[in-house]
């Protein structure tokens, strides 16, 4: 069985769609030219804003004309992730899907359910003749996993809708209220060349297999960071020895806890046999401490031959030392929501730029706007102690919870109906767009639902069948009852 063969049949055949057509996040043009063929196709109204957001309309079932507008809210752009001995050209080629018993999984990649399959619901919900529901709006925003810039940069008029349901949470059974905001740390380290020393030997330290994830959603488990790991070995040796970096990079994606890291390093031939001992000791400790949590980590080092260059003694000190010590992970849990964490920072990036430039790029997150500036501003001061040029994002807001809202009570009662247990009401830690559209609309009732999926962000990415029949009869049943309230 294919994907395209599961049911609920129009749902499962949109997402079978999205899934060949590459979204990755600032390159959203054939997603977009999808989006707007399949309105045509369908005959649906649709917009297009400057910033490439894109809105279809649907108007009521006969009989719910003046029912409240419900604006069904995802975004088109997905985390490009990959093996490293992947081939995928995330540009170019469709996700390689296939189905494991339960889970519909991509082969090496990232899947792109999150959020394709509520761009999928969206559209099978326009295309869908037989449903009952009052006016509706599909609503596509662009870059949301880079920084939500489709939603900060809506365009005006974009939607008239008063409800919004977002279709980008990742637990059945779960209804979110509420979630955190995020803002970008960035720091820019600029260093000189120096030739490598010909009386030195040199290795290549490389960390992978990490279980990676969304640095929301999966912060709390104290999964590996690759960066950090192999500052760690590079500063242990470094306490040895005397040390020179080549080149090192780790992570890709802000909201991605990193999986992958690498370093090409230095040290005097005197001492090169140590390196091999001393890695086999570093592995057996991390392993040990990571027992039961990353179970494919996979630490090594190998001799590669002299590089020309290496980056000049007291940048490359200061970066690794900064990389070691800088804060990552959970900073604080909830005293509102049990389980729930307040603020973290995740180490997510470090990347070479050009022949002077090392930028290392961080993510904060917080429940508590003032906490979020803080743990930012925390993270300014680490790495302005290594002399690094630092900048922050814009931010987004977080989306603090209604607990008298409207289409919540509606959404527990639909999936109450539907499937004789209560749901639970929760915020998420990760963020959503909600509170930009929030920020923007003080009056839009909002919430947001989704089937299961674990492993976003990372190419453990998988989707629970089962579930997105349950978030598809949820979705349709909140439209009805949105309809006759």
């Amino acid at each position: 069985m294919e994907v395209k063969d599961l049911k609920p049949a129009l749902l499962w055949q949109c997402f079978d769609e999205i899934t060949k057509v590459p979204r990755p996040s600032c390159h959203e043009e054939k997603i977009r030219e999808y989006l707007l063929e399949f309105a045509k196709k369908h005959g649906i109204e649709s917009k297009t804003d400057k910033v490439g957001n894109v809105v279809l309309k649907k108007p009521a079932t006969k009989g719910y004309e003046s029912a409240p507008t419900v604006v069904l809210q995802a975004h088109m752009d997905m985390v490009a992730e990959k093996n490293g001995d992947v081939e995928h050209d995330f540009l170019n080629d469709p996700i390689q899907t296939y189905i494991d018993g339960d889970w519909v999984k991509a082969k090496g990649t990232t899947l792109g359910a999150d959020n394709g399959i509520g761009v999928a619901a969206a559209l099978a919900v326009m295309a869908d003749d037989s449903l009952q529901h009052g006016p509706v709006e599909a609503l596509f925003t662009v870059n949301e996993e880079i920084g939500l810039e489709g939603a900060q940069n809506l365009g005006e008029g974009m939607i008239d809708g008063s409800v919004l349901i977002n279709l980008d949470s990742e637990d059945d059974g779960e209804i979110f209220v509420g979630c955190a905001g995020g803002i970008d740390t960035t720091a820019v380290f600029t260093y000189k060349r120096s030739f490598a020393p010909e009386n030195f030997s040199y290795f290549k330290i490389k960390v992978s297999g990490l279980l990676g994830g969304h640095s929301g959603g999966d912060i709390h488990i104290g999964r590996a960071n690759a960066n950090k790991l192999v500052a760690r070995f590079i500063w242990n040796c470094s306490q040895k020895w005397d040390i020179e970096v080549s080149t090192i990079k780790g992570g890709n994606l802000r909201n991605a806890i990193p999986r992958e890291a690498e370093a090409v390093f230095g040290v005097h031939s005197d001492h090169a046999a140590e390196i091999a001992k001393y890695m086999e000791i570093f592995a057996n400790e991390i392993k040990n401490e990571f027992k039961g949590i990353e179970p494919s980590m996979d630490l090594r080092v190998e001799s590669v031959d002299r590089p020309e260059y290496c980056i000049d003694s007291n940048t490359s000190l200061a970066l690794v030392r900064a990389l070691y010590s800088a804060p990552h992970g959970v900073v604080s849990m909830s005293r509102d929501i049990e389980n729930l964490v307040e603020t973290s920072t995740n180490l997510a990036a470090v990347k070479m730029e050009g022949d002077d430039k090392i930028k290392v790029t961080t993510s904060q997150r917080s429940s508590v706007e003032s906490r979020k500036n803080d743990i930012a501003g925390q993270v300014e001061a680490h790495f302005q102690l290594a002399c690094a040029k630092i900048s922050h994002s814009d931010g987004y807001p977080g989306w603090a919870p209604n607990m008298n809202s409207p289409i919540m009570k509606i959404s527990a009662e639909a999936y109450e109906e539907l499937f004789g247990v209560k749901p639970a009401i929760k915020a998420i830690h990760a963020g959503l767009e909600c509170g930009l559209f929030l920020a923007n609309n003080p009056g839009l009732d909002m919430v947001s639902i989704g089937p299961t999926m674990t492993g976003v962000h990372s190419p453990d990415e998988k989707l629970l069948i089962p579930t997105v029949d349950k978030f598809w009869k949820h979705l349709v049943l909140m439209l009805e009852k949105v309809a006759r309230s």
